[in-house]
């Protein structure tokens, strides 16, 4: 292995200015720098890595912690990993299937705090007040709805996003519009319910509000209530609504794999998506692109999300961070067949 002694030796300069170079410090001359540069060139020298982590006193290694069976969320972290690769950083990532004892047990471990430099992290079965609890054990970037104080977070104006896909939905005439994914009533302390609560509160506060401002009551029997955010959920959700005496003609489902499980609720009931029931969903996964029909849906940016998180997060890591901050990156409604019809040419 080529080591900082040899370049040094080979372009006639000190061990320190070699190092000075290849860290990229200031107080070196252009000529020495150059002198330095072709040798480093010459002899292809690789940095040890490992070595300028511990001097620096960071791992290089961050942990990014999520339900890994949420497509959304494998999809995102793709994008995360990309993110913190360019910025020479390594990320380890730990599923969670949002159950709150995997959670807590990964957060916990204060080898684990040890071991990453930082955390990005997707609370879905943690309470708030448990991750205000572990706030400031390392730095940590949380990703989703719920807000900690504390601890820096990006996310997308859900209320938003769920305000103009129902909206959509009327727009086309839909006059029983049905929300698949309300939240459970909350506890006395809010900060006490599961961190995941807070993605059905924001997005059940959107459909709300499109109804309103489409002049259409908001009927308690057209919300439903799910345990899990997976197709089997929206699958049985959609048979209830289907049974009922006036069942909906449109359906705003809180997640795609709820939206792809009603969709298979209603053609196999012999209804037809989207002339009998129009289906709208949230999250633009993959998968959804290639269901039939094409599923209508709100399409967080997930490159920017991972962008600002792992920015965020290094600028904490590496000391330039101040405040706690909530960043907010793009969202885009998709409008496809489940809720257009198909288009002929």
């Amino acid at each position: 292995m080529v080591t900082q002694r040899d370049v040094a030796r080979l372009a006639g300069v000190s061990v320190r200015t070699v190092s000075n170079v290849v860290n990229d410090f200031p107080h070196v001359s252009p000529q020495t720098r150059a002198q330095v540069q072709r040798v480093l060139d010459e002899l292809d020298y690789r940095p040890n890595v490992a070595a300028r982590s511990l001097n620096l006193g960071r791992s290089r290694l961050l942990a990014l912690v999520l339900p890994l069976d949420v497509p959304y969320f494998t999809e995102l972290a793709g994008h995360v990993a990309g993110q913190a690769e360019e910025r020479g950083y390594t990320v380890l990532i730990d599923g969670t299937e949002g159950m709150a004892e995997r959670e807590r047990r990964i957060l916990m471990r204060r080898d684990r705090s040890a071991l990453f430099d930082g955390f990005i992290f997707s609370p879905i079965g943690l309470t708030g007040n448990e991750l205000r609890r572990w706030a400031g054990d390392c730095p940590a970037v949380l990703l989703g709805e719920l807000r900690v104080p504390g601890v820096d977070h990006v996310g997308i104006d859900d209320t938003a996003a769920a305000r103009a896909v129902t909206a959509h939905l009327a727009s086309l005439g839909r006059t029983r519009v049905a929300v698949i994914g309300v939240p459970h009533p909350p506890p006395a302390d809010a900060l006490d319910a599961p961190a995941g609560r807070e993605t059905s509160v924001h997005r059940a506060a959107g459909y709300e509000q499109g109804l309103a401002d489409a002049g259409l009551p908001y009927r308690p029997e057209l919300a439903v209530r799910v345990r899990h955010y997976q197709r089997e959920d929206g699958r049985r959700a959609m048979e209830d609504l289907l049974a009922l005496p006036e069942p909906p003609d449109a359906v705003f489902c809180a997640n795609d794999l709820l939206a792809i499980g009603a969709v298979h609720a209603v053609l196999a009931a012999g209804l037809r998506v989207p002339e009998d029931v129009a289906v709208a969903g949230f999250d633009g996964i993959e998968e959804g692109r290639y269901a039939n029909p094409a599923l209508t849906t709100v399409e967080p940016d997930k490159r920017r999300i991972a962008e600002l998180a792992v920015t965020r997060l290094l600028e904490r890591v590496e000391g330039g961070a101040s405040e706690p901050v909530h960043l907010e990156a793009p969202w885009r409604l998709v409008v496809n067949a489940s809720t257009a019809g198909r288009r002929t040419a």
